[in-house]
């Protein structure tokens, strides 16, 4: 038994999808070649987002961030937590067809290298099985890699600017249990098949012509390192670059010898570090990642990217808002755990 769901966008183009029983209507799209908005595919970011016209549905999950009370009563749903419950429905999107026309791949590699760089994080080292078939993604973006041995997807961002050498780089963290972390200390191994998909994500540089505040807590971190290296062999950026790091722990700070080296190579970029609850013998800031936020750099016009827990993120955006700072965009990532 299928349910139909039309899928209608801001240019009047129309296209009906099949959705299985219990089926998410954002995978029921992909399936059939539709490629909808997509980001955090865990009801927060609220770029799936869409009006429902008609139809029954069930909806697990909507970050009030993402939609508003009353956009919940006008019928705003979120695609990636939306399934269809009657035999019809339809659903308005407020983007042109042709921005869903490039879809994502499913590429196969193998576990090339696995790290533990800190209590809370390991690095994933993995090799494409065919490095011909390019990928190709913005740094900042991620994949969603399907966790070996199970049926499992969980999405990382990329730590590194480009595939090299048919490589790439994952910073993941490690919770006290969960279907990757597991598998990263417990079983993983060079060698071991996984696949991913990918490019994802609407995180990721855009045109550089104010100076940048980097904001990264704990493995949000692997947004920037990406980031930082594609600039880094550009080699073109002259604008400077604060970095605020913030961790929980500092046995949980990871990757600073490569934050050490874009100091050296990257004309005007700097880097601080913070952490909430240090051991007794710790030397460096303690406190929170805001306390490391510079008034005098914040002064003029500047762009922030803003990557990690969704507590870390709200608390920038509000001391952001709370003072008196330069013009600003801001671009943000959240990391929520599955």
């Amino acid at each position: 038994m299928h349910n139909t769901a039309a899928i209608v966008f801001r240019d009047g183009t129309t296209r009906f999808v099949k959705v299985d029983k219990n089926e998410l209507l954002m995978d029921a799209a992909q399936r059939h070649g539709v490629n909808l908005p997509v980001d955090c595919r865990e009801g927060v970011c609220g770029t799936c987002r869409c009006l429902r016209e008609a139809g029954e549905v069930d909806v697990e999950y909507i970050d009030e961030e993402a939609l508003t009370e009353e956009e919940v009563e006008q019928g705003h749903v979120l695609a990636c937590q939306t399934r269809l419950r009657s035999s019809h429905g339809s659903f308005y999107f407020d983007v042109d067809s042709g921005v869903c026309s490039v879809a994502t791949e499913v590429h196969d590699a193998t576990v090339s290298d696995v790290k533990q760089v800190s209590d809370a994080a390991a690095i994933l080292e993995i090799t494409l099985d065919a490095p011909a078939q390019a990928l190709q993604y913005l740094p900042g973006q991620y994949a969603r890699l399907e966790v070996p041995g199970t049926d499992e997807w969980r999405a990382y961002s990329f730590a590194t600017a480009s595939v090299k050498d048919g490589k790439l780089r994952f910073l993941i963290r490690l919770l006290p249990s969960g279907v990757m972390s597991d598998y990263l200390r417990e079983r993983a191994k060079p060698g071991d098949a996984i696949s991913l998909e990918a490019p994802l994500g609407a995180f990721y540089l855009r045109e550089i012509q104010t100076p940048l505040l980097m904001v990264a807590g704990g493995t949000g971190l692997s947004a920037f390192l990406g980031m930082l290296e594609q600039l880094e062999e550009a080699g073109e950026c002259s604008q400077p670059i604060r970095l605020c790091y913030g961790v929980t722990q500092e046995a949980d700070l990871s990757e600073l010898d490569r934050l050490d080296r874009f100091t050296e190579t990257l004309p005007d970029f700097a880097f601080e570090t913070i952490v909430m609850t240090p051991s007794e013998g710790w030397q460096g800031r303690q406190g929170v990642v805001c306390d490391l936020f510079d008034l005098d750099f914040l002064a003029r016009p500047f762009d922030a990217y803003l990557c990690g827990p969704p507590p870390m993120i709200e608390a920038s955006r509000q001391w952001l808002e709370e003072r008196e700072v330069g013009e600003h965009r801001l671009f943000f990532e959240k990391f929520v755990s599955s």
